[in-house]
Formats: structure tokens, sequence, C-alpha cells
């Protein structure tokens, strides 16, 4: 007989990677935090607090246990070293994608949304971006460094070019992001007007869709690295990720800027949790 083994995966997701149509996994990477870093250990903190949720979703009318869902657990990046890190997490989202899945990054700083976007643009060339967001992520350079989880967008921008990418809950950033953004991206400051006119227009086009949970409001969601007052609800941003799921061709998404050391209470981690409970169900 063979011992049991205690292997902590997300919960219910616990299939094998064969039968799975959609692969969870963690990049615990906040080497370029410009305010309070922690995000690194958000993959690690949900996994272990998931088994206080419920499977079943009362929203939806759906559970998990129903489906097919791979969780690839944390890969071990280089702190030290930011371009073998994004490269890590470019090379095994290229891997769930060549196997036709639907890779779910769960962060992690923003940064790594680079490493997985580098991968999606290269399996889906027309590709497009839907960033919720408190920042507008578009600087050039953080203090000299191009990569940065303040200049993620913009580096997502140098691989798409204009009219990719979409941005909404945009509150905070330097005015030269701004400016930026009129002519490169279309962005919606502080909430999601405007979201049912892009995902129509984006019909069949390939979708990422990257959410910095930073976007909701501190009030309800302190445990994140660089909070900022006058974000959106919890409601509202389960609408706008609900909508995107059911009118967009999405080919992969993630979920990031989760800080757990900033909120002993559990409430941030358990908020993530539930939206990303949601999401899964959603998706596919």
């Amino acid at each position: 007989m063979k011992p049991e083994r205690n292997v902590e995966t997300f919960l219910a997701c616990d299939a094998a990677y064969e039968e799975s149509k959609i692969v969870i996994f963690g990049s615990p990477f906040d080497s370029t935090t410009s305010y309070r870093p922690g995000a690194r250990f958000a993959s690690r903190t949900m996994r272990a607090e998931s088994y206080g949720l419920e499977t079943y979703s009362p929203t939806l009318d759906k559970d998990l246990t129903d489906m097919k869902i791979f969780d690839g657990g944390d890969l071990e990046l280089c702190f030290g070293d930011t371009n073998s890190a994004l490269a890590d997490i470019e090379n095994f989202t290229a891997n769930i994608l060549s196997d036709e899945k639907f890779p779910v990054m769960l962060g992690g700083e923003h940064l790594v949304t680079l490493g997985a976007i580098r991968a999606a643009a290269k399996k889906f060339p027309s590709l497009a971006v839907i960033h919720f967001d408190a920042h507008a992520d578009l600087r050039d350079d953080y203090l000299g460094a191009k990569l940065s989880h303040a200049t993620v967008i913009r580096r997502v921008y140098d691989i798409l070019g204009d009219g990719k990418i979409f941005q909404f809950g945009i509150r905070s950033g330097d005015r030269s992001e701004f400016i930026f953004a009129r002519t490169h991206t279309q962005m919606q400051k502080f909430d999601f007007t405007g979201l049912d006119e892009v995902v129509k227009n984006l019909g069949n086009t390939p979708v990422y869709l990257t959410v910095d949970l930073d976007v909701l409001d501190p009030g309800i969601f302190p445990g994140t690295g660089t909070p900022e007052a006058g974000g959106v609800s919890y409601r509202e941003l389960l609408q706008a990720i609900f909508k995107v799921a059911e009118n967009c061709n999405l080919i992969a998404a993630d979920f990031v800027e989760l800080s757990p050391p900033y909120d002993p209470s559990g409430i941030s981690t358990a908020t993530a949790l539930k939206i990303l409970r949601e999401f899964l169900l959603k998706v596919r």
C-alpha cells in the first residue's frame, strides 16, 4: 500500500494535468516592488487559506468539484535576477499554451505579467490585453529600471503596440503616463465605463486579462503593496471580470499584487480567493 501524500493544491484543483483544461500556477516574485514587498507570499497563502472557501458558488450555481483544474504549484524563481525570473514564467506559460490549455497565473508583483504575455503574444500575434488596476504602470522606467511593476504595461506596449491595451480602474500614476495613454492605450479612469463596448469590439481577438487586485478599494482590500484610495467594489470587479469571461476570446489570465503580510485579518486573501473561484467557474 502506498502512503498517503499531503500535497497542497488550491481548493479542488487537483485533477491530472492531462485531463485539465485550466492550469493555475504561482509566480512568487516581488523583487521590483516600489513600496511594500510581500506579494511573493500570495500564491502560497492563497493555497493554504483556500480550504476555508466553499467549492460551490451561489452566484453562478456551479461547483469547482465539477471541473478539471490542475494546480502546477509555484515556480521557483530567482529573486536576484529579474530577467531569469521572467524567462522562467514565459517558458512555463508557453508550455501550457502549447498544450492548448488555459493558464491562470497567481502573482507576485505585477511585473510577472510580462513573462506570461511574452509567451501569449508569440502564440497569438494579434493578442489584446485587458488590464484592471489602480495604477497605470506605463512608466518607461522607474528609478532607471526598465523592468519594474511600475513599468509592466509599458513593456507590454513595446510588444503589442497601439490599440491593443485596454485599461480600467486607473486612478494613480505619473502625469507622463496619462499623457502616453491618450495616444497609445485606451484608458478608463476610476471605473469600468466603456467595458461593454470594448469586449464587443474585440470580437474573436485573443485576449489576455490581467487583474491587479489593488483596483479594489483599500477599505475592502488593504492587503496590497501600493494601496490607493477610491477603488472599485468587490461586486463591480466581479461583474467586470464576468463580462470579459463571457464575451471575449480569453486565452490566459492573471491575478497579482495580493500582499498577505499587510492584512493580518486575512480579509484580502479571502476576497482574492473568492474572485479566483468565481473566475475559474466562469471562464470555461
